[in-house]
């Protein structure tokens, strides 16, 4: 699927940070929008019905974190990225599960553009997905169709990147997949960085996973992930 033209609502308060953002989006044919507040981000939204939304968690009149919950919540689809100065990772974790990625300042526009790009093949690898059987691992199964995990009878909603990171160690059960190919995989980045995306949505799945059974994702230190 060609994401071009693809709308994305940049709310940034610091305006020369928001100009230089949307002219590298627009430059790589996005659609972009841009809002400095909290009340004028939800204006926009609701008028341009945004693909992408590209948050700082700081903002004047509000917290982005929950303009991204409330903008989730209005409409499902839309892949919400935060921008955030505030890159230790436990606040990350509980701050921001529910986001498809994070960005952390100060960035390089160009990251910026493609951490966007991987967000939307993510959450819409194509216009019509083919209807394709439940994966399944022990006690675990999970639906394409609905982002959800279920185990011993109780079940999860996942967001879009939670989920194709779960699917992934699934379709890799019974060895270790390292950080390196979960974040050309998963994310799909197109080169390596240093982040700590990897560790903090392991860290979402264990957190929305474990009280359902017994612990279902393994570490080995200094090597990646696995299924226990």
């Amino acid at each position: 699927m060609d994401h071009e033209g693809a709308t994305v609502l940049v709310v940034e308060d610091e305006p020369s940070i928001a100009d230089v953002l949307a002219i590298a989006l627009r430059y790589h044919r996005f659609e972009v929008i841009t809002a400095g507040s909290v009340r004028q981000a939800r204006q926009v939204a609701g008028q341009t019905r945004p693909d992408v939304a590209l948050l700082d968690v700081m903002l004047p009149d509000g917290d982005g974190r929950a303009l991204g919950r409330e903008l989730r919540a209005a409409r499902p689809e839309t892949a919400v990225v935060f921008l955030t100065a505030r890159d230790a990772p436990a606040e990350i974790v509980g701050a921001l599960g529910f986001g498809d990625d994070y960005i952390t300042k100060p960035f390089n526009v160009d990251e910026v553009v493609a951490r966007i790009r991987a967000v939307l093949r993510r959450t819409r690898p194509a216009d019509v997905l083919p209807v394709r059987p439940r994966l399944r691992y022990g006690d675990l199964e999970l639906d394409d169709a609905t982002y959800a995990a279920r185990r011993e009878g109780g079940s999860v909603q996942l967001t879009p990147t939670e989920y194709a990171l779960l699917r992934f160690l699934v379709r890799n059960a019974g060895r270790i997949v390292t950080k390196e190919q979960l974040l050309r995989h998963v994310w799909q980045y197109e080169h390596q960085a240093e982040s700590t995306v990897v560790e903090t949505y392991i860290s979402y799945l264990r957190r929305k996973l474990d009280p359902l059974g017994p612990p279902l994702i393994t570490t080995r230190r200094g090597v990646g992930y696995g299924l226990a």
